[in-house]
């Protein structure tokens, strides 16, 4: 397919329904429309609930889906209609995306600074059970934790995400793929078959808006800001 008619796709992203993210979603549509973001998933930590309400503000825009923390890793949920809760195992996560439909990609396999890393024999426990592995993440700090995802995804022939796992303004769109236009989960799974990856790491210094993010929740700074109230 000529480039001009791919679509450039963020899968990793937060809003403020995430408790490290105060960014509303008037921004994010805003530096999506700058930085020719063409669809972006909503991957809130441990909910769909945000993705599901902006879902209905900008349904050509937005992905419905859910970062997941597991007993063993974190899980992304791709074209998702409802939350699932956090520390189930990756075996009954996984059923329950699979009940409603979802495509399922592993965050960040390898980040060592990361509390949903995995451990290699949990992963490859259930490597085949997903769609995807995330390939690069641009907010990993040691980048060779993203080569050694690349490198299992093209030693056990999987497919690849890539992610700007954003939680400020400038993040959004940092790291995309280009895909072939889809509509449904199969779609999409089969587009990332012959994705062309756009990868951009984000300075180490976003962590600090992460952590500025969560103070100013718990001291009562920011209220939840979007376009339906």
């Amino acid at each position: 397919m000529p480039p001009d008619l791919l679509w450039n796709v963020e899968l990793h992203s937060h809003t403020y329904w995430s408790k490290d993210c105060i960014v509303p979603f008037e921004r994010i549509m805003a530096q999506c429309r700058a930085r020719g973001v063409d669809k972006i998933a909503i991957t809130d930590h441990n909910t769909a609930d945000g993705a599901l309400a902006v879902a209905k503000i900008a349904p050509e825009l937005v992905i419905v889906g859910e970062e997941i923390m597991t007993t063993q890793g974190e899980l992304l949920g791709y074209f998702m209609t409802e939350s699932i809760p956090a520390r189930l195992t990756p075996e009954e996560t996984i059923k329950r995306l699979r009940d409603q439909g979802a495509a399922i990609s592993v965050s960040h396999p390898y980040d060592r600074l990361r509390k949903g890393a995995w451990e290699e024999a949990e992963l490859l426990r259930i490597i085949d059970q997903v769609d995807a592995i995330e390939v690069f993440n641009s907010r990993c700090v040691y980048h060779e934790d993203n080569d050694k995802a690349a490198a299992l995804a093209k030693a056990r022939g999987l497919r690849g995400t890539v992610g700007s796992d954003a939680h400020s303004k400038p993040e959004y769109g940092q790291a995309t793929l280009r895909l072939t236009p889809f509509t449904t989960a199969a779609e999409f799974i089969t587009a990332l078959e012959t994705g062309q990856a756009v990868q951009r790491y984000s300075s180490n210094f976003v962590h600090m808006n992460s952590t500025t993010a969560k103070w100013r929740k718990k001291l009562g700074l920011n209220k939840r800001m979007w376009a339906g109230g």
